[in-house]
């Protein structure tokens, strides 16, 4: 503590001083209250750093993209990924895109609790209508390090290390892992969407995954504009040979390499900036990587490259919430469950298993959990908090209205929770409201509000379809 002190200057104290007196009338603390003196400003500043030290949180993951791939991120071909993902080119029925689901008003995530994917009606928001898949649809933002994508982990990299495949790339049947060739899990998880009837494939179509995949590429290939832009970021396309998935791959993953969104306060904070969080964010990351237990899943060390996931299965007692019209058949004697991991690995004992959610700028999205069981972030913390009482009197009434149902059972749910959420934890209001800030604004990258990942949207495609409209 005392060579932490040292560190300071006097001017950056009362700096610093002035800084944290105008951050807590912004937030609407009580100064003389909340910041009683400088001991207590700076005891929170070295006990935090203390804290990410232990964790060996950096703040840094941002800078590491391109040391990690081995290479700068590719411009051109991340463009062009960027027109695949808003064209409806790749939906086989022409229905959708990557972008229906994948929305930038909400860091490239989803714009309802339960994802709607075909037979839309053209709309991305809360207009959106068509009959409903099983989940929502996680974010994009920052998947480039996640080890393993979906909620119930089906698409993975064996290594740990999404960047390394040399240990295999793991995904259902047929796939397999016959995709382990491609560079990185995301090149590899973009061969997936057309194929899924619910998503981007549809069910008129005859034939299996590789014959979907077919089709797309005929459509590019036949397509001049898609030609002309595939030839500019691949030379050998430029000199003659056609299209392959292989190129659609490369191009989706090297934009989705683009929305990495990792400079939240939190992160300025590590790398040294004190004044890059409220005092009232700090104390709720205190509480976060102390009394809550939050960091005991929503882990920033090891495979989890930082982004506050631990990226394992575990069971927290989600409502089993299920819509009127869906195009999936439900797990269970009733059809109104979901049985999340065990739908992947067949064992029963995965049952309700679902892969923590990665944290980082989870306050753009509008519902949370793997349903959009909850719609408001003060609702999903306060669940992990007391995981029993929030699940059993829980209630649907604030979803969209094909989603306010009965849902299904609860009980067997809670016979299998996770021991580390299945005790309360009693936090105060004032600590209640603390780790809420934390996780709302200090780690939220203010790049990856809507009003900046909207200049993101084609005003056209090379394909000529319409655009989706994004409310």
């Amino acid at each position: 503590m005392r060579n932490f002190i040292r560190g300071f200057g006097v001017a950056a104290l009362m700096w610093g001083l002035s800084a944290h007196a105008q951050a807590s009338v912004d937030i609407g603390v009580d100064i003389d209250a909340d910041i009683p003196d400088l001991t207590d400003i700076l005891t929170i500043d070295w006990r935090l750093s203390s804290v990410l030290h232990s964790h060996g949180f950096t703040g840094r993951v941002q800078s590491q993209l391109e040391q990690r791939l081995g290479r700068p991120v590719d411009a051109r071909r991340a463009d062009l990924g960027r027109m695949l993902f808003f064209d409806k080119i790749l939906s086989i029925n022409g229905d959708n895109t990557c972008s229906g689901c994948h929305s930038p008003t909400t860091g490239f995530g989803d714009t309802q609790s339960i994802a709607i994917g075909i037979e839309n009606n053209d709309i991305v928001g809360p207009g959106r209508v068509g009959p409903r898949n099983q989940r929502r649809t996680p974010m994009v933002l920052n998947n480039a390090f996640f080890p393993r994508l979906m909620w119930n982990s089906r698409f993975k990299s064996l290594s740990g290390d999404p960047f390394n495949p040399s240990a295999g790339l793991e995904f259902p049947a047929p796939e397999g892992l016959g995709l382990s060739y491609q560079p990185h899990l995301l090149v590899a998880q973009a061969f997936i969407p057309p194929t899924e009837r619910v998503e981007m494939g549809g069910f008129d179509f005859v034939g299996d995954n590789f014959a979907l995949r077919a089709e797309v590429v005929r459509r590019l290939n036949a397509s001049p504009s898609y030609r002309q832009l595939f030839a500019q970021a691949f030379p050998e396309i430029a000199a003659g040979q056609p299209i392959s998935y292989d190129h659609l791959g490369l191009a989706i993953a090297e934009f989705e390499y683009t929305l990495t969104f990792a400079n939240a306060p939190i992160d300025r904070f590590a790398r040294g900036n004190v004044l890059a969080m409220t005092p009232e964010q700090k104390r709720g990351a205190l509480l976060f990587f102390g009394k809550a237990g939050c960091v005991q899943c929503h882990a920033v060390s090891g495979q989890s490259n930082e982004m506050f996931s631990d990226f394992e299965q575990h069971v927290i007692g989600v409502p089993q919430v299920y819509p009127a019209i869906t195009n999936v058949t439900y797990d269970g004697p009733g059809a109104n469950e979901d049985f999340g991991l065990e739908q992947v690995t067949g064992n029963p004992a995965d049952r309700y298993m679902f892969r923590t959610s990665p944290l980082r700028n989870v306050a753009l999205q509008p519902t949370f959990m793997h349903n959009g069981a909850f719609t408001t972030l003060e609702d999903a913390i306060a669940h992990h908090l007391n995981v029993a009482q929030s699940a059993r009197n829980y209630t649907p009434a604030l979803l969209a209205a094909d989603l306010r149902g009965a849902t299904g059972p609860i009980e067997p749910v809670l016979q299998r929770v996770d021991p580390l959420v299945a005790s309360p934890k009693n936090l105060s209001a004032a600590e209640f409201r603390r780790l809420v800030e934390f996780v709302r604004n200090g780690l939220l990258d203010s790049n990856a509000k809507p009003q900046k990942l909207r200049a993101l949207i084609p005003t056209g495609v090379p394909s000529g379809e319409p655009v989706h409209v994004f409310q």
